[in-house]
Parts: structure tokens; sequence; C-alpha cells
């Protein structure tokens, strides 16, 4: 039994910082402890990876085990540390070989599987920024992960195929690159302004708006067409760059809105929030802060339909990003500033 240390990260806005993820097993009454802010989803994680080492025809050592997440005073929160506590353990345990410049992440399931986590974009793009060659993560996230170029990215179904890669019993292909090129992609709209027949005079305004990405308020009684016209003003706005689609995607991926069958923001967003959301709903924040809809409006349109509703708390919030392109949200812990430059 040794001291094993595996790398992994943590996301903070929307940069990825790296984690050590450090484990010790000692001689002493059995336990299984976890150090270095974890929040309840990373306490959990001590049940997870127990049951998934089990049920991956792996000890688990019947010792003692601390895990520490460093530095310390980083808080941590969510799943995504499950697989490196896994991979430490068993190194620790000395039932695999010790990967060379690679993170892990992922969220187990208790048996064995490994379930797809948030973020994925942003680990990779922290591996190249710190000159990691190889990242370890779901399936499920490795065409997102791939968008970021010279990483090795290793798709994981579970912790029994990666255990077999690391006794280098049985390796795992490498995902390929995805190179995005703009030309080939082609836009498709659910309402498309040149469907739209009449209402010369707005078109017009909203043309003048998209040029020089003004905002615009439209006025006039029900059923007018204001909100199909709303609709309609992102299929007039140029195509989004491959910077900007990794920008948007990015903020995406954070949130956990990405579709399962897209793992890249090829359109320029529209939102359209409720007239009851919250201004930390709109502006972004929490314990955790997160983005809000003028952050997942970044490079597009965000639609306030029934403007006179929204509360005069969440419009006077609305100023400052307007005017500085983005959000900068302040709590105890950590400050964090999100792009907000929307329409």
């Amino acid at each position: 039994m040794a001291l094993a240390k595996i790398n992994s990260a943590a996301i903070v806005g929307l940069d990825a910082t790296l984690i050590d993820t450090e484990v010790d097993i000692s001689n002493g009454l059995p336990g299984f402890l976890i150090v270095g802010l974890p929040d309840k989803s990373v306490e959990e994680a001590k049940e997870r990876v127990k049951s998934a080492i089990r049920n991956s025809n792996v000890q688990f050592p019947n010792r003692k085990i601390t895990v520490n997440l460093a530095p310390a005073d980083l808080r941590k929160e969510g799943p995504a540390y499950d697989l490196s506590i896994a991979v430490g353990i068993m190194l620790a345990s000395e039932q695999i070989y010790k990967p060379d410049s690679a993170v892990f992440f992922g969220e187990l399931a208790l048996d064995g599987n490994i379930r797809p986590i948030n973020g994925a974009i942003l680990f990779a793009s922290m591996a190249k920024r710190l000159h990691i060659k190889t990242i370890y993560l779901p399936v499920e996230n490795a065409l997102e992960a791939s968008l970021i170029d010279e990483i090795e990215i290793i798709p994981v179904k579970n912790l029994k195929q990666l255990v077999a890669h690391l006794r280098k019993e049985a390796l795992i292909s490498s995902h390929p690159q995805t190179a995005v090129d703009p030309s080939i992609l082609k836009q498709s709209f659910a309402t498309d302004m040149k469907d739209i027949s009449g209402q010369e005079q707005a078109k017009r305004a909203l043309e003048i708006a998209a040029a020089g990405r003004h905002n615009i308020l439209m006025s006039g009684p029900p059923g007018s067409g204001k909100t199909m016209l709303a609709k309609a003003l992102t299929t007039i706005l140029p195509p989004l760059t491959v910077p900007e689609m990794l920008e948007v995607t990015k903020i995406y991926s954070v949130t956990g809105y990405l579709s399962n069958n897209s793992s890249l923001i090829l359109q320029r967003p529209f939102r359209s929030p409720h007239h009851t959301a919250s201004a930390v709903a709109i502006t972004g924040g929490g314990n955790w802060p997160k983005p809000g809809e003028i952050s997942l409006a970044h490079k597009g349109v965000l639609f306030l339909d029934e403007l006179p509703e929204f509360t005069r708390q969440v419009l006077d919030v609305l100023r400052q990003p307007m005017e500085d392109k983005g959000v900068h949200t302040s709590r105890a812990n950590q400050s964090t500033t999100f792009p907000a430059n929307f329409m």
C-alpha cells in the first residue's frame, strides 16, 4: 500500500482548474475519508466508488483510505471526481500501472459504468493549456472534448474497461480529432425571416438592428407577429465563427444544456425567459456561480417577451451587462465573470 496522486479538475466560472486527487492507504481501522472542502455530492462519492470498484472485479482495500482533493481551499462540487478517486485507490493499492500525464473525469454508477458529466470541453481546454497529453472521460463526452486539438481523448465506458487499459491488457482506442469547417455547416431555422410576408417596417427595423447589433423594442397588439419576428432575427445575423462556436459551447456545456445529438453550438442562441424569472436566473450566480440567461444568449438574441411584466429588479440588473458585454458575480467564496454580448 502506498500514496498515489491522480489529476482531475474543478470548474470555476467558465474555466477549469487542475485538482490533485491524493490517495493514501494505511493500516488501521477500515474507513473512507474525503477531505479538501467537498460538498455533499463529492462526499457521496465514497459509496459510488466503493460499489463500482467491487462490481468491476477489482479488490477494494479493507484499510484506512484518505482522499485529499487539493488545493484544499477551493470548494469541490459535482460527481466528476468519482473516476479520479477510483483510479487513485486502485493505483495506491498497486492494482494498476500509473498513467503518464493524464487527467480523469467521470461519474461512476454502482455497477461500474461511467456516466457523462458537464463541462468536458472546459476540461480539454485546460489540459491543452497545461500541456497534459491525455484525458480519460465518459464515452458520451468524447465528441465534445475532441473539439480541442492536440489532446488525446480516451473514451471510457466502464471501470472494468479502464482497468484493463491501465494494466495494458486491452488498450482503448483514442477518439479522433473533430475538425469544424464553418463552410460546410448547413443553417436550418424553424422560423426564417425570408418566409415572413408583410410587416415591412418591422423587418426593416430588425435589419438595421442586426447590421449594427443594436437593441430593439417592439410594441404592438397581441397576434401582430412580434414573437415570430424576434425568433427570425437570428436568421439574418452573420453565422458564428469557429472561435465563437467554441465560446458559446463552453457556456452550454457547463450548464448542461448541450443536447445529446450535438456537441457543438452551430447557430446563434435565442433565449426567451419567462417574465417570472428572477434576477439571479437572468444574470447568473448562486452558491456555485453558473451562467444565467444573458450569458446563454451570448453572441445571440435575448428576447424579453411582455417586457413590462418583468420586475423592476430584473430590468435594472440588465443595464451594466448591456454596456460592458459581460457580468461579474461576486460571492464570499469566489468571484466570476461571465460573457454576455447579446442583442
